[in-house]
């Protein structure tokens, strides 16, 4: 598939005119540099836009619905979780709950709101005038509302159309619970899947053409920024995982609905669709992350007066971790029966020394540094701490012996849930928080921001930590009720109650959240000066807000009237 798509790529690149362009009169990359046309405006400016900044918003916006969508059946699931009993939702709601609720934030949050940041800050930062393929930029994104339609189709349907249920398999679609399960659902959301794999594909094409290729000419390799590495490596890891993943899905289908017996006994077996997934599955975990550290990585330093401690290590651990990533896989499947030779090997290969190299370097930035504590720097020493936790109860589950024990337990739920929410997350809010200025030429209201950081923060201590003592005390994941443990307290209990009240601050946090981002991008002040944040006293003064100041400040300073993000 990535082949094909790069041919395709390639193709397009060679017709003529074909990005509606025209070449700009003089400055900038000379004969190299375009222009947009004149923008149609309303609906169908949106509708039909190229521009890499209206599609890095199309993007956010999308990503703020499918983090809405996720985020409601999270809420739902923590309730009924609160007493033992099946007293809340069926068993069968809270399976179809958990599933939409771990495929949504993977991949119609993660990845898209992540592209929103590449979308619109790459071509920025690299001095380039837009993607090197913007037709094929906007493809990608108006591929997601089908496939978000697909995935939520047993959820969408479900009342309309009759025995069409919400897919129940969780996102790990293991056979052959997700072969057996005869629900038109589950065909949708592979279907669904297998679309948005196509997308992030075609973006990660986008991404490696644009940084190798429509870079300006005082941006070098030694002076490429930290984000910008972290996308490129985290698209090369995109072109090898999306599209073994894309067969996976395919095979899948087959088997449930042609008779074929790829994950069958009879075929391949169970086993052959954790080995085909894993491998796609632990890499989606740092094509999640590395951007957020990349984000980390680049505004931290902002905010404490000097430069990232240790650029180029960062960078040499930024593409350690995404050649190690595709090792480690069967650090999931140590519990299926591998030959303990095999196991014994997987569990020395560690991605943990590339990460804390990046973990030590953030805190050597810091150390000795001017820290303001702003909302972006708050937001960032969040995710390095959420990030440690994570880290931390990651390598306990590489440990064979650990593993066996803690395997399908709280204490995974725990471990991921620090390093997808408690780390990427608060990546996103620091990064939305840093370019608020830049993309809507307003201020947000900071002490709003402030509330938002402290109540998601607690939010995320409060409902993931007592998940890993869940772990310990051996409540297993994916179950919609629980027994009643022996002694004076109920133990289950209590810790799923403290769970849910964290996902009551989260919820109230994130509430905030949109109000202050709604709220500010119609009516926040102006901003008056290119550089807001005041880093040219620090010698950090960045391209992006050079562009800022050029391009856009003086549209608002003359009146204001430009519409956000345009």
């Amino acid at each position: 598939m990535a082949i094909l798509l790069v041919g395709i790529a390639g193709i397009l690149a060679r017709i003529e005119d074909w990005r509606s362009y025209t070449i700009a009169i003089g400055g900038g990359h000379g004969a190299h540099e375009r222009t947009h046309a004149e923008k149609p405006s309303g609906i169908l400016r949106w509708l039909t836009t190229v521009d890499h900044k209206d599609i890095g918003i199309l993007y956010g916006v999308f990503a703020v619905v499918a983090f809405a969508w996720g985020g409601i059946a999270v809420v739902l699931m923590r309730f009924e979780l609160m007493y033992p009993a099946e007293d809340f939702l069926s068993a069968s709601a809270y399976n179809g709950l958990l599933t939409t609720h771990g495929i949504t934030m993977l991949f119609l949050f993660g990845t898209p709101m992540l592209a929103a940041f590449s979308n619109y800050l790459i071509p920025l930062l690299i001095g380039a005038d837009d993607m090197a393929f913007p037709r094929i930029n906007a493809i990608a994104f108006w591929l997601l509302p089908p496939a978000a339609l697909l995935i939520w189709g047993g959820v969408l349907g479900g009342p309309f159309l009759e025995n069409i249920e919400p897919a129940q398999t969780a996102w790990t679609m293991y056979t052959p619970l997700s072969i057996e399960q005869q629900n038109p659902g589950v065909d949708l959301m592979l279907l669904g899947l297998h679309l948005s794999g196509v997308a992030a594909t075609m973006g990660a094409i986008n991404f490696i053409a644009t940084i190798f290729t429509e870079r300006s000419e005082d941006v070098t390799w030694a002076t490429l920024d930290i984000f910008s590495w972290t996308v490129l490596v985290q698209s090369a890891q995109i072109l090898f995982a999306f599209p073994l993943l894309g067969s996976a899905l395919v095979m899948l289908l087959l088997d449930r609905n042609l008779g074929t017996t790829f994950f069958t006994l009879d075929g391949g077996g169970p086993l052959l669709w954790q080995h085909l997934f894993w491998f796609f599955g632990h890499p989606e975990v740092y094509i999640l992350v590395l951007p957020p550290m990349g984000l980390v990585s680049y505004i931290l330093p902002k905010f404490c007066g000097r430069k990232l401690f240790g650029f180029k290590f960062v960078v040499y651990s930024t593409l350690a971790l995404g050649v190690l990533s595709f090792g480690v896989w069967a650090h999931h499947m140590f519990a299926t029966g591998m030959d303990p030779r095999l196991r014994a090997s997987f569990m020395a290969v560690s991605i943990a020394i590339p990460s804390a190299v990046k973990t030590f370097n953030w805190m050597a930035t810091m150390w000795n540094g001017a820290l303001r504590t702003t909302a972006p720097f708050l937001f960032c020493v969040g995710f390095v701490g959420n990030f440690i936790i994570g880290g931390v109860t990651g390598v306990f589950e590489a440990a064979i012996p650990v593993d066996l024990i803690l395997h399908d337990t709280y204490h995974v739920v725990a471990h991921f849930h620090y390093v997808i929410m408690g780390g990427i997350a608060f990546a996103v809010f620091a990064g939305i928080y840093y370019w608020f200025p830049l993309y809507t030429g307003r201020w947000y209201q900071r002490s709003l921001a402030k509330w938002h950081f402290w109540l998601t923060l607690v939010g995320t201590n409060v409902t993931f930590f007592p998940m890993v003592l869940l772990g310990y005390a051996g409540m297993p994941r994916r179950y919609a009720t629980y027994a009643l443990t022996a002694g004076p307290v109920d133990l289950f209990t209590l810790l799923h109650q403290l769970a849910t009240l964290g996902v009551v601050l989260l919820v109230i946090g994130q509430l905030i959240f949109v109000w202050n981002l709604v709220t500010s991008w119609l009516e926040g002040p102006l901003v008056t000066d290119g550089d807001p944040w005041d880093l040219a006293a620090t010698d950090q003064f960045p391209r992006e807000f050079a562009w800022f100041e050029r391009e856009r400040l003086p549209t608002l300073a003359d009146g204001g009237e430009e519409p956000a993000g345009d």
